[in-house]
């Protein structure tokens, strides 16, 4: 987990994402077990990658990037992704409500384990032009 901390702390420096820790109880001796992480950026995506239903611009739209959700090993397959998927989708409403606007939320899905994971919450929907990039549309995320 100490190279993910190095890495958040850089990509953070340079304004490029914010990384996000779930802990596993409280802290020991300045070390804080590590459940879950999730990594938000902002990015852009092609208006005809969306399903939109609405007329957008023609140019590329806002949208929040899910860009890494982690769950430790010793925790995966007890439903705990849940979790983490759930504190990210809220956070990025937050910002994007108050702060940064955008359309949606987009993730890329890195293996079919993942996107069977994500697949079991009906809102995401699979980019026509790739079936491994996910998108879910800021109205359907506030409903959560």
């Amino acid at each position: 987990m100490r190279s993910i901390a190095i890495l958040a702390e850089k990509h953070t420096k340079l304004g490029l994402s914010r990384t996000f820790v779930l802990p596993l109880g409280a802290p020991e001796a300045n070390k804080v077990p590590i459940a879950a992480y999730y990594t938000l950026a902002a990015s852009t995506v092609s208006r005809y990658d969306v399903p939109a239903t609405q007329i957008l611009p023609c140019y590329p739209v806002p949208v929040a990037l899910l860009a890494r959700l982690a769950v430790d090993i010793n925790f995966q397959g007890n439903r705990l992704g849940e979790k983490p998927l759930v504190y990210a989708l809220r956070h990025a409403v937050r910002l994007c409500d108050e702060r940064l606007p955008a359309l949606g939320l987009v993730l890329d899905v890195l293996d079919k384990d993942a996107l069977e994971f994500y697949r079991r919450f009906d809102f995401f929907h699979a980019f026509t032009s790739d079936p491994m990039r996910l998108f879910v549309p800021m109205t359907a995320l506030r409903k959560i």
